[in-house]
């Protein structure tokens, strides 16, 4: 049963229900008993944890809400580099804070080191980093307007990154954090307007690599599409030049009007595919549809070392209901996205810091055999998306994370709680063996 998730704050009577199953292939009901009996006693074939399938269940409070999640198999390999076999953890700046670098008038929040050294304090200190929120990003709007005169090398913004990359980045590693940095295949950075990679892109991967710089987005502004084909390559190729790991990722396809994401995967971890995130749920819900409708083809160059991206978690901020809060984190967790937030981690409340920092969510997006999710079923208002992950239980037989999403909308009852009525063979569950759901 999903419940109806179309209600507004003021009728805001949310009530979440965690449901731990799994479902396995079995011979007969004899044959299941004995199994889950075995299964107390056996937790070296099975570990209890891996074998769970998390659902979060809730009847609402605003459209989007009905998101529920379980856990589910698959396998593939990474690219050259070896980083991020499992779908990279961080923080970002930018739908919160944009390009705000007036510190005069906003000390607080402007892109500066200030900012970046109270948000990396945070990820420890707030437990993120524990469940693997690593990577802290710079994006846009930390550069000088022009290059250095003598060298041609990027320069930070001297104003507000005072003490240098150099001197940021150790700050950012001695807390045991990693350290990203935005840049721009083109002639200029989006937002900012500050000098872009193309021309520059062997020194520009060297300053990189001597700023100890572990993470690189790259944006495609003031680009042709003969630019993007050529300088994502040509980028990638100098950041391996350097000898230092960098993940690389690429707003290639979104610049694109037919990408080629056989050449994408090939160059890069992992890469936008969809517009700029909003803080909004009809926001989530666009990226949603826009991976829906091209599923197939993301799903199929997606896997460890390269990762579909439909942008940052906007958990956390000023427009989500707590339950269009799940239904982001677990979609993106069932389609194995980055999960790269983007919020002001002092203010995050605390049931949406739990809900960031839920270790059963976090395992089904980490999930080491790498399979994206997708939408197997769609029916008015509700959908079923579903991915491969572990464990695979004795016989062979896969496991699966399903998400129950609810879009609300329901024009007879907008308030009402909904039942849905779902058969096996729907969700492609059709083993002439059957299947046990376990619950925990």
């Amino acid at each position: 049963m999903v419940t109806d998730a179309h209600q507004s704050h003021s009728h805001n009577q949310s009530h979440t229900y965690r449901i731990l199953v799994l479902f396995e292939d079995c011979a007969s009901t004899r044959k299941r008993r004995q199994r889950q009996q075995s299964y107390q006693h056996k937790d070296k074939r099975f570990s209890e944890k891996r074998k769970k399938m998390v659902m979060e269940m809730g009847d609402g409070d605003e459209a989007g809400a009905g998101a529920c999640l379980f856990c589910i198999c698959v396998n593939v390999k990474g690219l050259d580099n070896g980083l991020v076999l499992t779908p990279p953890m961080g923080w970002m700046p930018f739908e919160r804070y944009r390009c705000m670098t007036d510190c005069v008038r906003f000390p607080r929040d402007c892109i500066s080191e200030r900012l970046f050294r109270r948000t990396a304090d945070l990820l420890v200190s707030e437990g993120y980093a524990k469940v693997g929120y690593k990577y802290l990003i710079i994006d846009d709007c930390w550069m000088e307007r022009q290059r250095d005169t003598t060298t041609d090398e990027l320069l930070p913004n001297e104003n507000r990154f005072p003490s240098g990359m150099n001197d940021l980045s150790n700050y950012i590693h001695n807390r045991g954090l990693k350290f990203g940095l935005y840049h721009d295949v083109g002639y200029k950075t989006c937002m900012y307007q500050g000098p872009g990679a193309i021309d520059h892109f062997e020194l520009d991967a060297k300053t990189f690599a001597s700023w100890g710089v572990d993470y690189i987005k790259m944006d495609g502004c003031y680009a042709s599409e003969r630019d993007l084909d050529k300088g994502y390559p040509a980028f990638g190729q100098a950041l391996n030049n350097t000898k230092r790991p960098m993940v690389y990722s690429c707003s290639w396809p979104f610049y694109k009007s037919k990408p080629n994401y056989q050449l994408i995967k090939k160059h890069c971890n992992l890469w936008r595919f969809a517009e700029d995130i909003n803080d909004s749920y009809e926001s989530i819900a666009n990226i949603m549809q826009i991976y829906h409708k091209q599923q197939h083809l993301l799903a199929n160059h997606s896997g460890p070392g390269h990762w579909n991206d439909p942008d940052m978690l906007v958990l956390g901020n000023y427009f989500l209901s707590y339950d269009q809060s799940r239904l982001q984190f677990a979609i993106w967790a069932v389609i194995a996205a980055p999960l790269i937030m983007t919020n002001d981690l002092e203010t995050v409340r605390p049931e949406i810091k739990a809900l960031l920092q839920n270790r059963d969510i976090i395992a089904i997006n980490q999930d080491r055999l790498g399979n994206p999710g997708k939408c197997i079923l769609t029916k008015h208002n509700f959908q079923i998306w579903a991915r491969p992950v572990e464990p695979i239980n004795d016989m062979g037989i896969e496991s699966f994370a399903i998400a129950f999403v609810n879009h609300g909308e329901f024009p007879q009852c907008p308030l009402c709680p909904q039942t849905y009525n779902v058969f096996l063979n729907e969700m492609n569950l059709v083993n002439p063996m059957g299947y046990t759901v376990v619950l925990k």
